[in-house]
């Protein structure tokens, strides 16, 4: 069955390891004839959450106009969400946690989002596994609260200059993941 994915990335490094994989990803996917809407949060117009609670009630998902308002409506439509990210210091980029808290508005907003699926891209410089567990946890806590189902990870170690992802089977399993969605 075909399905709406989004896919949002963290990082601003456009050929970097992340992107690879997030490319691998959507390749497959595409093939599979799932839709895919990308943002790459790193390119846009992004402010972290104001705890306003007046989501929604200027027709818009943020008070403060900025590209989440672009975002939103794709996620509610959306059947999945893929987020795809390095680690920047044990933790997720700020790109990708304005885009995470903002998903507040669709609880304040009194939108339905449960059921979802959603799979996390990461990797990141160090070779300790659980150092992802930075990007990982709060993603995870965040869909488990949304009542999203999570359908695979994809957690690569050991690389940092661009292209050292080519060293591993990241792309590979990245591409694989797709096929779960």
């Amino acid at each position: 069955m075909s399905k709406k994915i989004v896919v949002i990335t963290g990082s601003p490094r456009k050929n970097g390891n992340s992107f690879q994989m997030t490319e691998a990803f959507i390749k497959r996917a595409e093939e599979l004839g799932h839709s895919i809407i990308r943002f790459d949060a790193a390119f846009l117009n992004l402010g972290g959450c104001h705890a306003c609670e007046t989501c929604y009630s200027k027709g818009r998902a943020c008070t403060f106009d900025d590209d989440f308002n672009k975002i939103a409506p794709a996620i509610l439509e959306a059947d999945a969400v893929l987020w795809s990210t390095p680690v920047y210091w044990y933790s997720i980029p700020a790109q990708i946690k304005c885009v995470l808290d903002k998903l507040f508005s669709f609880v304040v907003g009194g939108k339905e989002f449960a059921g979802k699926e959603y799979g996390v891209i990461t990797c990141c410089e160090e070779s300790d596994m659980s150092v992802m567990d930075g990007v990982r946890m709060p993603l995870k806590r965040s869909a488990d609260l949304l009542k999203w189902n999570l359908v695979g990870e994809v957690a690569i170690p050991s690389v940092l200059k661009i292209g050292d992802i080519d060293k591993t089977d990241g792309a590979f399993q990245a591409a694989a993941l797709a096929e779960k969605f």
